[in-house]
């Protein structure tokens, strides 16, 4: 496994294939997991009311359009999306990082990298995030022009740059990822060698994993708290998550190294075969940090040091094992090709590029009709899909377009 080419890449992720049908299935279904969670926020009975759109908190850029009463169903999917879902979006992005450096080299990696997530990040926030969130302006005042939209938003203290953020982070750990290539050639060995085993061994991957990922939680989770941004200009990223993301960032490209076909992703390994048990401990995970969570409300956080430890922790459990499961379960299920998969998984990148535009303008849309909230989020979800996936293949029939989404 630690046998080098090119850049000390291990041989097996040098030779890895560029397309996965599980990994690249998963992505796309996880893709869909970012547009449903963005299409229920509104219909939370707990999201918060946004406030002023000129004024603190600015709770808008997280909850653009809140339309009551909600349905409860919705905070517990929500909840459990946002354990997990960016974190494995993390890993799944650092899976394909030693290939990429082995074809590349260090050099050509980060140029490719500021082409493919720099451009869209930068087309994202400074052209599609504003007309994103014009809708939560406009349901605050609704005879304003869109000049004065333009004139308030940017008096704004930040540019709120909606779910792009993800690939400004993304961006930085690959130009990190580059930096280690250029100078420490090896480390690219050590990481494979990390998840050595882990086919026959998942469990012990993962007990690393959550290790590790508790720990750089819960440091910043009490540096923090939970649910702070740090933002400087349109960048931002959730404080307490920073390292967290990294984390799993590293996990991932650690299995890459070791090869899609070996490791913790082999197709006959012990993840994919238990992958009824993963699911099982990510139903338990879930349910016992949510039960956390409002154990630590109904105490008002005391003693606070018990909840400091315990909060992190069952945070970080709940991330791994539903992460584990749908990695688990798509390598276990997904043995062939589907047309209608296949489209949605060459167009994901695109698709969660375009989409928060159409989610906030629907949930706009229908505030003031009379259907019940669940109809409302299914509505939002299913016409927010259909309409980025036919822009974002129209999009990417333009060669210019095709070639970084």
């Amino acid at each position: 496994m630690t046998t080098a080419i090119s850049g000390n890449v291990p041989t097996r992720a040098a030779a890895a294939p560029s397309r996965n049908l599980a990994i690249n299935y998963l992505r796309a279904f996880v893709t869909l997991l970012v547009v449903a969670h963005h299409s229920v926020l509104a219909y939370m009975p707990e999201a918060p009311t946004p406030g002023r759109f000129d004024e603190p908190p600015f709770l808008w850029a997280a909850f653009p359009i809140v339309d009551r009463p909600g349905w409860p169903g919705f905070t517990a999917f929500a909840g459990f999306n946002d354990v997990f879902f960016m974190a494995l979006m993390f890993f799944l992005s650092g899976l394909f990082v030693p290939a990429s450096l082995a074809r590349r080299g260090a050099g050509g990696f980060a140029r490719e990298r500021l082409l493919r997530l720099g451009i869209p990040f930068l087309v994202g926030a400074l052209l599609l995030a504003p007309l994103a969130y014009y809708p939560s302006y406009a349901a605050q005042a609704p005879h304003a022009s869109a000049g004065d939209y333009l004139r308030t938003w940017l008096a704004l203290p930040h540019w709120s740059s909606g779910p792009v953020w993800f690939l400004a982070a993304l961006l930085l750990f690959g130009l990190i990822a580059a930096g280690l290539q250029a100078t420490r050639p090896g480390w690219l060995a050590g990481l494979a060698s990390l998840g050595a085993g882990a086919d026959r061994k998942p469990a012990r991957f993962f007990a690393g994993l959550l290790l590790v990922s508790a720990l750089a939680y819960g440091i910043l989770c009490a540096a923090f708290g939970p649910a702070a941004w740090l933002q400087f200009g349109p960048f931002a990223i959730q404080s307490s998550r920073i390292l967290h993301y990294l984390v799993y960032f590293g996990a991932g490209i650690a299995v890459g190294a070791a090869g899609l076909e070996a490791g913790l992703l082999a197709p006959a390994g012990l993840l994919a075969r238990r992958w009824w048990a993963w699911a099982l401990l990510a139903l338990v995970a879930f349910v016992a940090a949510t039960a956390i969570v409002i154990a630590a409300a109904v105490t008002k956080g005391q003693p606070p040091l018990l909840w400091a430890v315990i909060g992190p922790v069952a945070f970080a459990l709940s991330c791994a094992a539903s992460s584990f499961m749908l990695l688990a379960i798509f390598r276990r299920f997904v043995k062939r090709e589907r047309a209608a998969f296949d489209s949605l998984a060459a167009n994901a990148y695109a698709i969660y590029v375009l989409h928060y535009g159409f989610v906030v303008w629907l949930q706009f849309a229908l505030l003031g009709t009379h259907l019940g909230s669940f109809a409302k989020g299914v509505l939002v979800f299913a016409a927010a899909v259909a309409l980025s996936w036919a822009s974002a293949a129209l999009l990417r029939r333009l060669p210019a377009v095709a070639r970084i989404l």
